[in-house]
């Protein structure tokens, strides 16, 4: 989670001032993002009983680890797993580099129900130039290897969108994400995107109420470019993504929300229990339903499964998890 730095939102703010790859016909709406940037975490083996007691049935991580790989394996939880942002130059410059790290962390993991492999997390600057060599690279090695089926993206930032007020006005800020999508095109495979109503109010509170970042009701705004109307904020920023889409040429591409999730502690503003509890239980109700635009299950994954006590950044970069590293809730949720 490279939140820190968020840009604002306040294209979105003036709005309210005017299935696992192997199975595609599963429909599968709700995971959580397991980060472990801990020092005080359970096994791999009990966290992934967490999460199949909680009928919790994707998962993301952010580097291959063989312990949470092993636990994982013969669960049918789907996994989104990541290249590091680190290993992005060599992957795109090097096809063996990609085709080995394919090999060693997929192929060797027959038992996991890999869904997507996310080549890079919120790339920024002048390393967005390897993200699309790079997977290639590995969308060509896991061809090779027969899984095609495991597909292949990148996990965005959201201000990789610009004019997203109203959201039907949204476009990709930089052409390297028109050709991004082109090449998901090709592929059938999503664009996965990291979306924070949290950071957009709280870097701008004037302008956006609490209870539409929140999922509460009582705030209604109409797109008068596409005649839709907006009770959450959430679905103004992912509308906002399938209009670049539009206006990149490729429509066909879906959208999976990578990342998504609200403080429960940490002293910035509305980082509370009852927040993110509002936040992330609305999230769970609500995503199965989809977008004004797309009404249809949006595949989302809560950030995170737990407080990380080592996160760099804000205090409030540690208290994201839905429990404790005691593995009580904190705070009640169902899923």
């Amino acid at each position: 989670m490279a939140k820190m730095g968020f840009a604002p939102m306040l294209s979105v703010a003036m709005l309210l001032i005017g299935t696992l790859a192997a199975f595609p016909a599963e429909v599968r709406s709700i995971g959580v993002c397991y980060g472990v940037i801990a020092d005080n975490l359970p096994p791999a083996s009990e966290v992934v009983q967490l999460y199949r007691s909680k009928g919790i049935d994707l998962m993301r991580i952010y580097f291959p680890r063989s312990d949470i790989l092993q636990a994982v394996s013969g669960t049918n939880i789907g996994l989104i797993m990541d290249v590091g942002n680190e290993n992005l130059e060599q992957f795109a410059s090097n096809f063996s580099v990609a085709a080995g790290w394919v090999k060693d962390n997929i192929q060797a993991n027959p038992g996991v129900s890999f869904r997507y492999i996310a080549v890079g997390n919120e790339v920024q600057d002048s390393h967005t130039a390897n993200i699309l060599p790079a997977m290639r690279n590995v969308n060509t090695a896991l061809t090779a290897a027969g899984l095609n089926n495991i597909k292949v993206s990148t996990s965005v930032r959201f201000d990789v969108i610009t004019d997203s007020f109203p959201p039907s006005n949204g476009k990709f800020r930089d052409a390297y994400m028109t050709a991004i999508a082109k090449f998901l095109a090709t592929t059938g495979a999503p664009l996965l995107a990291n979306v924070y109503p949290y950071f957009a109010y709280k870097d701008d509170q004037k302008n956006i109420p609490l209870n539409y970042a929140t999922f509460q009701p009582g705030t209604t705004v109409t797109d008068n470019g596409n005649g839709l109307t907006y009770t959450s904020l959430f679905d103004a920023m992912v509308d906002s993504i399938y209009a670049a889409l539009e206006k990149a040429g490729t429509p066909g591409v879906s959208v999976v929300v990578s990342e998504s999730g609200w403080p429960s502690a940490g002293g910035a503003v509305g980082a509370s229990p009852r927040n993110a509890q509002a936040y992330n239980q609305g999230l769970i109700n609500h995503v199965r339903g989809g977008t004004p635009k797309k009404p249809r299950a949006l595949e989302t994954y809560i950030f995170a499964m737990f407080d990380e006590n080592k996160k760099d950044g804000d205090e409030i970069e540690k208290h994201f998890g839905l429990f404790s590293p005691n593995k009580s809730p904190s705070y009640s949720i169902s899923f």
